[in-house]
């Protein structure tokens, strides 16, 4: 494993997480889009089916249960974690090389990852992403209209564990305006950046 200081001092390695419904996916998007300093998402692997419209090594990497195990086996895994009943992780190569060339690099990972990447990684800037109410997250999943009746109740009482530990990140932002959040979460990094040797 490469020096953690060494490897955060060069470019941000920034964790965001939150519940299902919290919004953070379109807040990434936004964030990327429109990010004029050397950022990038890490693209997760995960056993779970693919999805219709979601692309290979874009979206995700998609591994069978076999190939997952060969990875974990292989040290290859920054942090992995079984959610929702199927396999996700942080491959090693979706984050040491880019920040050794000054990529700082996007972590949408849960608050089981969060803990493993803080661990190896010291330096990181973690923020977690909320909803102003807990009946705000179960309005969400059913407007998304892709959740079964059990997979909601299932993601709202992991909304509720999730909640509890969101004191332990550096930022809590409420996306209860996503305006108002996108610019938190920029400015949280453009302040990460400056703490750089990329500070421009």
């Amino acid at each position: 494993m490469p020096d953690s200081e060494k490897l955060s001092a060069r470019a941000p390695l920034i964790i965001i997480s939150g519940p299902s419904g919290s919004g953070k996916s379109t807040l990434i998007r936004r964030v990327l889009s429109r990010q004029n300093r050397p950022l990038r998402l890490s693209v997760s692997a995960t056993t779970r089916e693919k999805r219709t419209g979601e692309r290979p090594g874009i979206d995700y990497y998609f591994l069978t249960n076999s190939e997952f195990e060969q990875e974990v086996q292989a040290g290859g895994f920054l942090e992995y974690a079984r959610v929702h009943d199927n396999c996700y992780g942080t491959l090693q190569r979706e984050v040491e090389p880019y920040l050794e060339k000054g990529t700082g690099v996007i972590l949408d990972i849960d608050v089981q990852g969060a803990e493993q990447v803080r661990r190896k990684y010291p330096a990181n800037v973690s923020i977690f992403v909320k909803a102003g109410t807990i009946e705000s997250y179960e309005q969400r999943l059913r407007a998304r209209g892709t959740e079964t009746e059990n997979a909601i109740v299932r993601r709202v009482a992991n909304a509720r564990q999730e909640l509890a530990l969101a004191s332990e990140y550096d930022y809590q932002v409420v996306n209860d305006d996503l305006n108002g959040a996108l610019a938190e979460i920029e400015a949280i990094i453009d302040l990460a950046f400056k703490g750089t040797s990329n500070a421009g």
